[in-house]
């Protein structure tokens, strides 16, 4: 789509006002970072070339440590609930378990940056994405980690010349370990979650000389500390820049956000991105709502974001 076919924006409304993200500004078009529906995971799938393998080490430690955990709890549990059977065949059941568990960290921590929790403040869309990724992966995983423990039970047993290891129907298994399953994918997810979020102070408060807005079939080269803000426009964002300038972009505010973090800007609202090194004030709207100038431009600050309220005042 050409810059000269883009339906006209209304203008900024005067007195602190701001356009509507849902103001019914359609656009459509090719170009930008990210394209159709698929543009939903531009995000995620932008940041797993910068994810560290030090958090899959971190985090498959902490998975380790605490599968182990687990493994000696609840294999003295079944030891003391059914003294009939073996006494070695609670801590063969729980650590084949673990082992498997450990080996398969890399799914979630692969997940969560595809697919990183912050999506689900972009939109029904980008939640939906987000649900039917860790669905999937959960369900895969479950799958790998059933059939691995099983196959290590049946050798160890085979190799013990002991009585026949028999696991039940193989659908009725993996039932009752799915449920059990999601639990732990869910709580992994999470680890890798906040070993990123952890992460992030250590990196660098670099400043890109530009950032490149694909704007249909051209490209603009802005310096980063000209994007005064970034707000969403259904499929597409839109740049305020401090030339007056509002190129349009096909891609996810999630997307943007994953990019620019990094060089200060922060997420005020669902649908709004600030530079907050561009803020010249902060006013109090009532009920915890605030506006933010950015010289000319008005934003607005939701209290549903008051981490973004706590470094926009430091």
């Amino acid at each position: 789509m050409s810059r000269s076919s883009a339906p006209a924006r209304p203008a900024q409304q005067p007195g602190g006002g701001w356009p509507s993200a849902g103001d019914g500004r359609g656009r459509s078009g090719t170009g930008g970072a990210a394209r159709g529906t698929g543009g939903l995971l531009e995000g995620g799938l932008e940041r797993l070339r910068g994810v560290e393998g030090r958090d899959l080490m971190i985090g498959g430690l902490v998975i380790g440590v605490a599968a182990a955990a687990v493994t000696v709890v609840n294999a003295l549990t079944v030891q003391v609930d059914n003294p009939e059977i073996a006494a070695w065949e609670p801590w063969v059941w729980e650590a084949t378990s673990a082992v498997v568990v450990t080996l398969l960290a890399w799914l979630p921590w692969l997940s969560t940056a595809a697919a990183p929790p912050e999506m689900v403040r972009d939109g029904w869309r980008a939640r939906a994405v987000f649900a039917g990724v860790h669905l999937t992966v959960a369900a895969i995983w479950s799958a790998l980690h059933v059939l691995g423990m099983m196959s290590l039970r049946l050798a160890i047993y085979d190799w013990a010349e002991a009585v026949p290891y028999e696991p039940g129907p193989a659908g009725e298994v993996y039932l009752y370990e799915f449920r059990k399953d999601l639990i732990s994918y869910a709580a992994f997810v999470a680890v890798f979650w906040i070993l990123r979020r952890l992460r992030r102070p250590e990196q660098p408060t670099l400043r890109p000389v530009s950032f490149d807005i694909r704007d249909g079939a051209r490209i603009i080269r802005a310096p980063v500390g000209d994007i005064l803000a970034v707000s969403s426009a259904q499929n597409y964002v839109e740049f305020w820049l401090a030339d007056g300038r509002r190129p349009l972009m096909r891609a996810t505010l999630a997307a943007i956000e994953g990019e620019l973090e990094t060089y200060g800007f922060v997420r005020t609202h669902r649908s709004w991105l600030v530079n907050g090194t561009r803020v010249t004030g902060l006013i109090p709207d009532g009920s915890g709502d605030w506006t933010v100038e950015l010289g000319e431009v008005r934003v607005p600050l939701s209290r549903r974001f008051p981490e973004a309220l706590a470094r926009l005042k430091g």
